[in-house]
């Protein structure tokens, strides 16, 4: 099964030479930061090569934060913070709010900011995975782990890197934690999508996957309720995505609890949850159209054209013409037809 993702776009950062001449005095401390120089200008190159799988990825971006927590942590392992932490500027921009970049003076700032574009990497990677026509169980399981590895990572510099900030997240920008709330609840969501889709190709049991369906729809009205005070031209595309993504897999809960419905013959209630799954996928083609008109970061796309969708219509039209064929013919004398 394929599956369709909203992407925010990358941060993008200024250079930084990690020259500190007459402080870096001696060839440890130049190899140090020649080391910080191409450890960092490598993991930058990794973002946008479409070649790169977790592994390099992973390789890369413990070269760096390595390094860099020598800007950051005392040698002497002692809870004093670095002597280096605030004598390097990082500028960073924002996936939300376009190319008006944050600047601090301080390697926690440039930790979180590169730690942030490391897990936003591996949703990407995840999406184009699960993009494939025909997706194997093997790549199905490698969407699953990059899913969850990116909302560990936010969830992880939310609890712990955050905080020691100086200067506190500006609102509604990358670093405030309504935003990686959000991002930690979608990647929860969607890597429960490759559970329902597993679920489905296994032939589990409807009310399994009714169940699993359910759920995801609440972690998408949940990700969209944690943006619903953020400024709506920077997030009304990707709130148009999560509230048709919720009003996508309730149709998915409810055509499947019909089928648990009809298999135990509740023919009419069987009908009536049908129909709930009819008006929710009506609801989630018409916020499709209006994803695709709603102008911000994120693709241009028209998902109501995307396999995925158009196999869940086909499932609630093709589930609701049995269940009221069934519902119209009543083997059981104490059935009562609806």
């Amino acid at each position: 099964m394929t599956h369709w993702f909203h992407r925010n776009p990358l941060k993008a950062t200024a250079p930084v030479t990690f020259n500190y001449y007459g402080v870096a005095a001696g060839p440890a401390a130049s190899k140090i930061c020649s080391d910080l120089r191409s450890s960092r200008a490598r993991l930058l190159e990794l973002f946008t090569d479409l070649s790169c799988n977790p592994e390099m990825m992973k390789n890369a971006s413990d070269s760096y934060f390595s390094l860099l927590q020598g800007f950051i942590n005392s040698l002497d392992e002692s809870t004093q913070e670095s002597k280096l932490r605030y004598i390097q500027n990082f500028k960073w921009t924002d996936t939300l709010q376009g190319q008006v970049p944050s600047a601090q003076q301080d390697a926690v700032f440039e930790l979180i900011s590169m730690g942030f574009n490391v897990a936003l990497w591996y949703t990407k990677y995840a999406s184009r995975l699960a993009g494939k026509e025909n997706i194997t169980e093997d790549e199905a399981k490698e969407v699953h782990r990059s899913l969850k590895i990116a909302a560990g990572i936010f969830k992880h510099l939310k609890e712990s890197h955050i905080p020691k900030l100086i200067t506190p997240a500006e609102k509604g920008r990358d670093l405030e934690a309504r935003l990686l709330e959000a991002y930690v609840v979608q990647c929860q969501a969607e890597a429960q999508e490759v559970t329902i889709a597993r679920a489905i190709e296994l032939k589990h049991a409807p009310g399994l996957i009714a169940a699993l369906a359910y759920e995801t729809a609440n972690f998408y009205q949940k990700a969209d309720h944690t943006l619903s005070s953020l400024e709506p031209a920077y997030s009304a595309k990707w709130r148009k995505y999560l509230h048709l993504k919720m009003c996508f897999y309730t149709a998915y809960a409810y055509c499947y609890h019909g089928q648990t419905l009809l298999a135990g013959d509740k023919c009419g209630e069987a009908v009536r949850s049908l129909q709930e799954a009819e008006k929710f996928y009506a609801k989630a083609e018409a916020l499709c159209k209006e994803y695709g008109e709603t102008k911000g970061p994120g693709p241009t796309v028209k998902p109501s054209g995307h396999l995925f969708f158009r196999k869940l219509g086909n499932l609630v039209k093709n589930t609701l013409e049995k269940c009221q064929r069934e519902n119209g013919f009543i083997p059981n004398p104490d059935q009562k037809k609806w």
